[in-house]
Formats: C-alpha cells, structure tokens, sequence
C-alpha cells in the first residue's frame, strides 16, 4: 500500500510511468550489476533495492522545441506568401467575345442615325373656319388633284355673317346714291342762290346810279339816295356770300363722295371675305399628290386652324435623320451620306442642320440624289450615314463598346498567341461609327477585345479559351 502510493507521487512529480522501473528491476533480478552497480553500491547493507529508490534522469525536450519552432514558421511564411498571390485569372470564351486588330492607314470618319422618308414638298389641308362635316369625298392614299374638293364642312353662323355683310354692302351703297343725288340737287340750288343775288345786285346797282343822276338835279333826296347805295352794297356782299357757298359746295363734293365710296368699298371687301370664308367650307387639295392623314367622320366638328390632311408628291423624296448631339457638332451642310431602305441604299448630301436639340439629337435634313428606289415611300423607317472627313495615316481600330472620343479607357488586349489578355490604358482620339482614333498604348498589329469586359473592372488578367 505504501509502494503504491509512493510510485502515484514519483509519478506525478516526473510526469512518467512505471514502465522504466519495471525494466530496472529486470535487470536487478537478472544479477547485471555492471550498469548499475554505482547505484547498488550506495544503497545500505541487507536493504531491500526498489525501482523507486533509483534516482531517474530527466529527458531534455531541445529536439522536439526545434521542430515545433520549424513547423511554426513554415506555417508562418506559408500563410505570407499565399497572401500575396494573386486571386486566379478567370476564363472567358473565345466564341462570345469581340476582338479587334489595331491597323494603320486611312481612317473614314462617319456618324449614324435613324430617320424616316419625308416628301419634298407637302401641302397641309387646314381648317379655315370652324364647321360640322358634312361629307367626305377622298380615301387616305388616293390621288387628288389641287381643285378636288375633299370634304364640305357646314356653319350657319358663317352663312349668317355672310347675310349681314351682304346687307350692309348694300346699304353702304344706296347710302353713296342718295349722297350723290343730294350734293347734286344741293348744287343746283346754290347756283339758283347765286343767280338770283347777281341780279339783285345788278338792279340794285343801276338804281344807285340812277339815284346819282337824280340827286345832281334834286330829283331825289339825299337820304334817298344813300339808301339806294347802301342796298346795293348789300346785295353785292350777298352775291360775293352765295358765290362762296357755291364754291365750298363744289370743293366738297368729290371728297364727301369719295369717303363714303371708300365705306362702300370696305363693306364690299367684308363682304368678300365671308364669301370667301364660306367658300373654304368646301375645302379643296390645293395640290396635287397623293392624300395622306385624312381621317375624318361625318358630323364631326372641326375647328378653325385644325390640319384635316396632308396632300404628298411622293416622286421627290428627302431623309430627315436623328443624330445624337454628341456626334453632331462635326455635321455641315454639303457633306456626302448615304441612306439606307433596308433594301437599296441611297447617296445624298446634307441640306440643312437644324441648330436645337431635341431629346438629345439633331435633326439633320439630307438631299437624297438620282430616281427614288421602288421600296421608297414617305414615312419608311430609314438608317443614315454621314461621312464627316478621311484621316490618313493614323492609327485605328474598332470601336469598342464602352470607349468615347478624346479619352482614355482601359481595354484587355490579347497576349499569348490568344490564350489570354491583360489589362492596358489607351487613350483615344477622334471616333467614328465603327472604328475609332488610337493616340496611346497600343501597336499596330495588336488585338483587342472590342465587346464589354466592365464585369471585370477589377481585374488586370483574363484567359482565353
């Protein structure tokens, strides 16, 4: 019981079994006394010899520290040095990408846009005065001529207009005869006023003078006598008085008549101009050419000012196109375009450049050259292209998706005989619709990659398979 407990304390004092003790009394059972005969001999006379009196060497752990610290720090320059690696390059099929060779010469730079056919000339069919329709003649699409009568429209408020002008045209007009018949008979009979003043004036005037004779002789009175001449005085004024208002009547005939001819001749022009009005009611083509945007009802009420149809020539056509306002600042009048009907393409020249801006494009009007294609008609759906100059001698290649002009991108170009790209910085120049000016960071000869990589903004390498 003692031995036991005794070896339980040497046990946890050095951290180790039983086992080398065991070995040790083996080797004392045995009489082998030459390896440890220094231990024997210490122990006392006629005392019985025990493993756990056998003072035991203790191992050192040197070795086993070192490869502890060993394996620490290859874990330790391990871990570093996967650290700094590089996440793996990914891979992307050859068959879904885009590449393009960066080439030397002549660049043609152009700019695109969509349109539509438009005639050359076109009569728009307005409303002149407001009206019910009352019927309809023509069809979308048919031919008319500019006498055709299209449709009638109806007001009566017009017709009564029309009335009352009428009627005061005609009054205005009997208002001038009465006035000539009243400055005539008012004539005459000033001139009978003057007639009759002269020959008072006369017979007052002889007797004046008979008067004189007389009242040498004392025929007469005095007092006679100067009444005599004072009444033939008067009756001279009075004649000089008549003769006057003649000539101011006769002054003022022809402008009296001609301010109410003037009145009759603007109740006649009313007059004409509700006819007129009333007349548009039947509204007419006014050109010839083929009915377009007629879509009208009968008993539909139309204002006044209101587009009722378009009248077309579709033989001279011309392309308006949309171009975005970005490439429009380099479009002038006169440069070469071509247009294209998704079955004939047609050359032309820029016309007109329309200076606003219209959700973000101008509208640019070309001149299309030569006979009109059969497929061609007002209204088609149309692409157009304009050539804006030639660059020679410049470096160039396709235009990539996400590269604008005067800037610089990032672009993968290909290495490894295709097997991969890397990421490169290259600033580009003037653009085109499909290629686009190289100034820096690429060679002749080298291959891009012309379709959208921005999924792998972060990263510098990709491979190709």
């Amino acid at each position: 019981m003692a031995m036991d407990k005794a070896r339980s304390a040497r046990t946890n004092v050095t951290g180790q079994d039983a086992r080398p003790r065991l070995s040790i009394k083996k080797n004392i059972g045995s009489g082998d006394s030459s390896s440890d005969s220094g231990t024997l001999g210490q122990c006392a006379p006629g005392s019985r010899v025990s493993a756990m009196d056998i003072k035991r060497q203790q191992k050192g752990n040197r070795k086993r520290n070192i490869f502890i610290g060993i394996g620490v720090l290859a874990v330790l320059v391990s871990a570093f040095l996967f650290s700094r690696l590089e996440p793996a390059a990914p891979t992307i099929d050859r068959n879904v990408i885009v590449q393009g060779t960066v080439a030397r010469g002549e660049m043609v730079r152009e700019v695109r846009g969509s349109g539509t056919l438009v005639p050359e000339h076109v009569q728009f069919v307005a409303a002149v005065t407001a009206g019910r329709v009352e019927s309809v003649h023509f069809e979308p699409g048919q031919t008319v001529s500019a006498t055709d009568v299209l449709v009638v429209l109806s007001n009566p408020d017009v017709e009564l207009q029309v009335l009352e002008a009428e009627q005061q045209w005609t009054a205005a007009r009997a208002t001038l005869v009465t006035l000539r018949q009243t400055l005539g008979t008012g004539v005459l009979s000033q001139e009978a006023a003057v007639a009759d003043a002269r020959a008072s004036s006369l017979e007052a005037r002889r007797e004046a003078d008979a008067y004189d004779e007389m009242v040498d002789n004392e025929w007469v009175s005095e007092n006679e006598h100067r009444n005599a001449q004072d009444r033939a005085d008067a009756l001279e004024e009075r004649l000089r008085t008549e003769q006057a208002r003649l000539d101011l009547l006769n002054s003022t005939i022809d402008e009296r008549l001609a301010v109410q001819r003037d009145q009759v001749d603007r109740l006649a022009n009313i007059h004409r101009y509700y006819e007129e009005r009333a007349a548009t009611m039947r509204v007419v083509a006014g050109a010839d050419g083929v009915l377009q945007d007629f879509d009208l009802d009968i008993g539909q009420w139309v204002q006044s000012g209101t587009t009722l149809a378009r009248v077309a020539q579709p033989e001279k056509l011309k392309a308006e196109l949309r171009i975005p306002q970005t490439q429009a600042r380099d479009v002038q009048v006169g440069q070469t375009a071509w247009v294209d009907t998704r079955r004939d393409t047609i050359p032309g020249r820029v016309r007109r450049v329309d200076p606003n801006v219209q959700g973000g494009s101008v509208l640019v009007e070309v001149a299309l050259d030569g006979d009109m294609p059969a497929g061609a008609r007002p209204d088609l759906n149309v692409e157009g292209t304009i050539e804006l100059e030639r660059l020679s001698d410049v470096l160039y290649a396709g235009r990539p998706t996400y590269g604008q002009s005067q800037s610089t991108v990032s672009l993968f170009r290909v290495i490894e005989n295709g097997d991969a790209a890397e990421r490169v910085s290259v600033q580009l120049g003037r653009s085109s619709v499909n290629q686009i000016e190289v100034l820096e960071g690429l060679q002749e000869g080298d291959v891009i990659i012309l379709s959208d990589m921005s999924r792998y903004d972060d990263i510098n390498r990709v491979r190709i398979r």
